[in-house]
């Protein structure tokens, strides 16, 4: 079937939703309203926004107006225009940890009985975990997830199984192997290239690479227990002997890789990793479609994805010392292993200013649902530049978009299945989502180990500042508070 085609049956078929009642938000045109979406500035994310808005004004009349900031901009700019009243932007796509901001005030649109009217949508195809935690606060609906996150490490299977070596299945195991690697041509081009490729730079989000390393030895007793904070007290968990393992992992893996690597954001490690320069690397679900890209891959079919490499040794929190992992720590673990699979971020979720016109906020969500529908999702989410992941049930069991976007099938299944590990696992590790979560992680957490990494700080002196920066934020806005919000964002009721 040819492009044009194709975009004409995906509008005649809207269309008809629209009209039938499907989509009871859009069953009535739209003609003269424009929507102003803000998210932040890609291409990652915003393009399938751009992409997809010229069809949807095409189909309902409403014009999208994308409007794009840098993502260390995109919270305080939608949390100041909110509390301003300045309402310049109808819709958002943004991180769905920042409802804790957000929606105690009022600002976003209660979503919850226009998902259940809408059969469009398809909700209940979209993964518990994404319903329940990047869509839902106490309760009630919010946002339309658009994206699904995960981090996983990729390695290169061809380069592996040459040396006969098995995947990471720990941190160490890790090491080792990106060790192996260093300073070896990985590519053919007589270059020495790099064993393990990771983002650091400082705003980069690198925060997120370490929790996923912290993850491991921090958390081990299932999602209630927590990885951030101790349920109990709001005490951080950031300076204890898990903390600091984690922390050497980390300082070591900056020093297996690109000399440049402090200064390296996503996209540089990305374009590093699928040019073949490296043989790990720790990411989001992006690098499984982009390794299949081939207009700037050179390791199609060669390589695999695994769940978060985790660690034999925990965190015993009744004596707060790093231990060996047993039936009672680690009632999950594998061959004595605890994997703690981290969702950083939790997905680029779609929500609605409260502030917008009714008849904004109707094509709004007729927007938001129409990019998160199967149709338009299953594709998006197997096209790299997108940044979307994976995160409808369709999305793992239809292997037809992943084939057709060049995906052999054995690298689909290896892909969806690191996803599918995570997403059920008892021990998956909830990312931060209390009030002004941007400060403990954008700000305090990126600052200490950015300075921890350039060796401006020591390892006991970056804990300490991390924990200090993080009790400071806590008693300012209040801990009983603090603390409940923590408590439900885990689900603990009693």
């Amino acid at each position: 079937m040819s492009r044009v085609l194709a975009r004409a049956v995906v509008l005649l078929v809207f269309v008809a939703a629209c009209s039938n009642g499907s989509n009871t938000s859009s069953n009535q045109s739209f003609s003269g309203t424009t929507i102003r979406v803000v998210t932040f500035t890609g291409p990652q994310i915003a393009e399938p926004l751009q992409r997809r808005a010229p069809d949807f004004e095409k189909a309902t009349g409403a014009k999208v107006q994308i409007i794009t900031v840098p993502f260390s901009d995109l919270y305080q700019k939608l949390l100041t225009d909110f509390a301003t009243k300045t309402n310049s932007y109808d819709a958002t796509v943004f991180d769905p940890q920042w409802m804790g901001d957000y929606v105690p005030p009022g600002y976003l649109e209660d979503l919850t009985d226009r998902v259940k009217n809408d059969s469009a949508l398809q909700w209940n195809d979209i993964a518990p975990f994404f319903r329940d935690f990047s869509a839902t606060f106490k309760g009630k609906v919010y946002t339309i997830p658009l994206d699904g996150d995960f981090q996983m490490v990729y390695y290169r299977k061809d380069l592996l199984q040459k040396d006969g070596l098995q995947p990471p299945a720990t941190w160490d195991d890790y090491i080792s192997i990106a060790q192996h690697f260093q300073g070896k041509d990985l590519n053919g081009d007589g270059k020495p290239d790099y064993g393990s490729c990771l983002a650091m730079k400082r705003s980069a989000q690198s925060y997120w690479a370490w929790i996923s390393i912290a993850a491991a030895y921090l958390q081990s007793q299932g999602t209630k227990q927590g990885a951030f904070f101790n349920t109990d007290n709001m005490q951080p968990l950031t300076n204890n002997p898990a903390a600091a393992a984690a922390l050497t992992v980390y300082k070591t893996l900056s020093k297996i890789g690109p000399p440049e690597q402090l200064n390296q954001d996503v996209g540089d490690s990305r374009g590093l990793f699928v040019t073949g320069r490296c043989a790990l690397s720790l990411d989001w679900g992006d690098i499984g479609p982009l390794a299949v890209d081939k207009t700037q891959s050179t390791v199609q079919d060669k390589v695999g994805a695994i769940i978060l490499p985790g660690s034999k040794k925990v965190l015993d929190r009744s004596s707060n010392q790093l231990v060996d992992c047993n039936a009672t720590l680690c009632p999950y673990a594998t061959n004595g292993v605890n994997h703690s699979p981290f969702a950083a971020f939790g997905g680029w979720s779609g929500a609605i200013n409260k502030a917008a016109s009714a008849k904004v906020k109707d094509a709004a969500f007729a927007f938001l649902s129409y990019m998160s529908q199967p149709a338009q999702s299953s594709v998006d989410v197997t096209i790299g530049k997108t940044g979307f992941n994976p995160y409808r049930t369709s999305h793992f069991n239809n292997m037809g978009p992943w084939t057709a976007s060049g995906m052999s099938e054995t690298a689909a299944n290896d892909y969806l299945g690191a996803i599918k590990s995570s997403l059920q696992s008892p021990n998956m590790v909830l990312d931060l989502r209390i009030p002004q979560t941007a400060f403990y992680q954008q700000t305090a957490l990126d600052t200490a180990l950015a300075q921890f990494l350039a060796g401006e700080i020591s390892l006991t002196q970056c804990m300490t500042q991390i924990t200090n920066q993080w009790n400071s934020k806590t008693e300012e806005i209040g801990r009983a508070s603090q603390l409940d919000a923590y408590r439900s964002s885990l689900s603990i009721t009693k």
